[in-house]
């Protein structure tokens, strides 16, 4: 299993209507690569996980292994409906599937160990709705928020695409377009083409923690013109690629002693700066990154002498842009 790959979004949410004909694309799934030479292969395990129910066996979903299009296998009758709401008559019914990635053809005994994401489908016991009577932020977006999370050093790649499948695929009387709306110089590209957003060269969590961009989408209908925005955010995860450093480059702080001095009696204080990370809870875990010793052989020295460490948060501003680190005291 690689544990390069990764999904640049913790899950993926559609809904589904009755009687949509098999072959009807529902969404597409994106995959993120560590190094240039993994190939990102997508695939569903066997189950569907039914709230309050048992998993039942998937007989309507498929997903083409290389390119991540999440597609109906089988139309979706009422009777199927019935089944998967575990006939509670409700007008609506969740369920959820896994999707793995690999970086070869999978095998199912993978499907405990490989790197996942949750597809959370809503089942609506209703034929789906025309084009006409839908708005133009659901004919532009679901429901979920556009917000990403990538790794800082990898390899660019495509992380979304802006296009809903299920729209375009049902609503072909509409022109729908997009554009993604940034400051100059970010690191993202949109490709009319494709509708898809790239991640154009490698990110440093050092230098930019978070981009707030904007998706805008035209609909247009005849002579009608509509227009949606919706915020577009990408949050860079970090790496532990940076060393600590020193405030002057001081790492040595004299401490003179004198006498009748009381428990408690601060001598001197070090501070260091880590740009990398930020205090973890528990707090423990933080505290064994780095310790403070006192190195001599006198053992009065080792009783009557101790480091006492402190940690917060605190923000850099490289370019102008916030940055979370942690600020150590000794």
């Amino acid at each position: 299993v690689a544990l390069g790959l990764y999904f640049p979004r913790k899950e993926y949410m559609e809904n589904v209507y009755i009687d949509e004909p098999a072959g009807t694309p529902l969404l597409r799934i994106h995959a993120l690569k560590d190094s240039h030479e993994e190939v990102a292969r997508f695939h569903l395990c066997q189950n569907l996980i039914v709230p309050r129910a048992r998993p039942q066996e998937n007989n309507w979903f498929q997903i083409r292994e290389k390119t991540g299009l999440l597609y109906l296998s089988k139309s979706l009758d009422r009777e199927d409906f019935n089944v998967l709401s575990v006939g509670n008559w409700m007008p609506l019914s969740k369920v959820m599937l896994y999707v793995f990635l690999s970086s070869h053809p999978f095998q199912e005994k993978e499907c405990d160990s490989a790197t996942r994401t949750a597809v959370s489908l809503s089942l609506i016991n209703a034929t789906a709705p025309a084009c006409s009577s839908l708005t133009a932020r659901q004919l532009c977006f679901t429901e979920m928020d556009l917000s990403f999370q990538i790794k800082e050093n990898k390899p660019a790649g495509t992380f979304h695409q802006l296009q809903l499948p299920s729209v375009h695929h049902l609503c072909q009387n509409l022109s729908i377009s997009y554009k993604l709306l940034a400051a100059e110089g970010v690191p993202f590209r949109y490709n009319e083409n494709t509708s898809s957003v790239r991640v154009t060269q490698r990110l440093d969590r050092e230098e930019r923690e978070r981009y707030e961009l904007i998706a805008k989408c035209t609909v247009r209908e005849g002579f009608r013109e509509m227009q949606v925005e919706v915020p577009f955010l990408v949050n860079v995860l970090d790496e532990d690629d940076s060393p600590p450093f020193l405030p002057n480059g001081t790492d040595t702080a004299d401490a003179v002693v004198e006498f009748n001095r009381k428990e408690g009696t601060v001598l001197s204080s070090l501070t260091v700066y880590d740009a990398d990370t930020t205090p973890i809870y528990p707090l423990e875990s933080s505290r064994k990154k780095y310790t403070g010793t006192i190195i001599t052989d006198d053992p009065w020295i080792s009783e009557t002498f101790r480091v006492e460490h402190i940690f917060d948060e605190i923000h850099f501003s490289p370019n102008g842009s916030q940055v979370r680190g942690t600020r150590h005291e000794y």
